[in-house]
C-alpha cells in the first residue's frame, strides 16, 4: 500500500473530479500523486569521425555498451542532463548541440532523449557506471554488443544523417523520433 507524502493516509486508484483518466489520489486530503514517464537524457559525442560509447557497470545489461545517458534530475533541463551524464559515465566534456533522436518507450515508462555532443578533445575515462569507454568508428560499432533499442536506432540515424551530408555546422536538424516496441531486441 502506499501512503500520501501530504498527510500519510493511504492512496487509491481512481478517477478523480475533473479528470478522465486513473490517478493515484490521497482518500484523506484528496492530493492527486502524479505517475509520470521518467526522462532519460544523452549524447551522442563526437571526436572526428568517431562516436564515444560506454560499456554499462551496471544493471539493467550490464556488460553492454551504449551511449551516455541516464536519468533526468530535477532541477536541470534535458541539454544540462545530457551533458552531465556524459561526463559522469565517460569523463568526457561535450559541446552539446542540438536534440537529435526523441524516442518513446512506453512499456518502460521512459522518453529517451539523445543530443548531438562535439568533443573537442580525446579525453575521456570510465566513470563509475562503465565499465569501459571507448571511440569508434562507425564500421567498429559492436551492434550485436548495443546494450538498448534506442541507442542502436539513434545511431543508425546518425550515421545514416553523416553519410548524407545532413550534419553539417549549417544544417538545420529534424529531430528523428519514434516508438519503441516492446517486442524490440537487440
Amino acid at each position: 500500500m502506499k501512503f500520501c507524502s501530504n498527510c500519510a493516509s493511504p492512496i487509491t486508484v481512481k478517477i478523480p473530479a475533473d479528470d478522465s483518466r486513473e490517478r493515484h489520489v490521497c482518500e484523506s486530503c484528496g492530493m492527486i500523486h502524479y505517475c509520470n514517464p521518467r526522462n532519460v537524457v544523452g549524447s551522442i559525442p563526437v571526436y572526428g569521425e568517431q562516436v564515444l560509447l560506454c560499456k554499462r557497470a551496471i544493471a539493467p545489461r550490464h556488460g553492454y555498451w551504449t551511449l551516455p545517458a541516464g536519468f533526468m534530475e530535477l532541477g536541470e533541463s534535458t541539454s544540462a542532463g545530457a551533458a552531465r551524464e556524459t561526463q559522469e559515465e565517460a569523463g568526457a566534456i561535450v559541446e552539446i548541440g542540438p536534440l537529435y533522436s526523441l524516442l518513446n518507450v512506453p512499456h518502460a515508462e521512459q522518453v529517451h532523449l539523445f543530443y548531438l555532443a562535439q568533443m573537442h578533445t580525446p579525453y575521456f575515462y570510465a566513470g563509475e557506471e562503465s565499465l569501459e569507454v571507448a571511440l569508434f568508428y562507425e564500421h567498429e560499432i559492436p551492434w550485436q554488443e548495443l546494450a538498448f533499442p534506442t541507442v542502436k536506432q539513434t545511431l543508425e540515424w546518425f550515421f545514416a544523417d553523416r553519410a548524407a551530408g545532413l550534419l553539417h555546422a549549417d544544417a538545420q536538424i529534424s529531430v528523428r523520433t519514434r516508438d519503441v516496441l516492446p517486442t524490440e531486441k537487440i
